[in-house]
């Protein structure tokens, strides 16, 4: 993955890249050794510079298997550092998440859909031992109906999850390889592609909208 070996100058918070806390440089690095599905582009993002001293910020899109010019979800994936740690995170890394991805109307309406999601993402994490605390989110399903110059397009549902969770790893850096493929294996299932073999074994399932019936 080459985009986190942009520079960290170029889309994190903080000062350039040379005056990182080496704990913060470390876990950057990692993140260009994160083992992705090949339907999963990442590229780099201006990092948000109030949430902390120091935020490194990708976008990730989720594309058709059989066809890369469609796409199926996209999302945002920073990773926070704060060297005095926050009294919320319990530590002094932070990742901090979003997943958007449009559903199939007999999909939007499972009552699971909310639990289901969020099973997909701390699933993944715990499947590469990606450890976390502190997790907080949102799952938030919506509808829209066009009208007027817009009337001829189809109603529209949208998946969107929320999440942020505190890496393990105290001090030291995380494994933050570990945790941005969780976060992008998350996003494969928002839009639909079956979980990867090995890695969603003890994961519920709702009906694929794409890939193998």
């Amino acid at each position: 993955m080459t985009a986190a070996r942009a520079s960290m100058a170029g889309n994190s918070g903080g000062g350039g890249g040379e005056s990182f806390p080496p704990p913060f440089r470390a876990a950057v690095t990692a993140l260009s050794e994160a083992r992705l599905r090949p339907e999963v582009r990442i590229s780099p993002l201006p990092a948000p510079r109030r949430l902390a001293p120091y935020a490194f910020a990708l976008e990730a899109a989720v594309t058709e298997p059989d066809d890369a010019g469609t796409e199926l979800a996209d999302g945002r994936f920073v990773l926070l550092h704060d060297p005095e740690g926050q009294d919320s995170w319990q530590g002094t890394f932070r990742v901090v998440t979003l997943g958007r991805a449009e559903l199939e109307p007999e999909m939007a309406q499972d009552p699971l859909l909310p639990e289901v999601t969020w099973s997909w993402l701390t699933g993944a994490l715990e499947a590469r031992e990606a450890g976390y605390a502190e997790p907080s989110g949102t799952v938030t399903r919506s509808s829209s109906t066009f009208f007027g110059g817009l009337g001829e397009q189809d109603p529209q549902e949208v998946l969107e999850i929320r999440a942020s969770w505190t890496p393990a790893g105290g001090e030291a850096a995380p494994d933050a390889a570990a945790h941005l493929s969780a976060w992008s294996e998350m996003l494969c299932q928002c839009a639909g592609l079956p979980p990867e073999s090995g890695d969603g074994g003890s994961v519920v399932q709702l009906p694929q909208r794409r890939g193998p019936q």
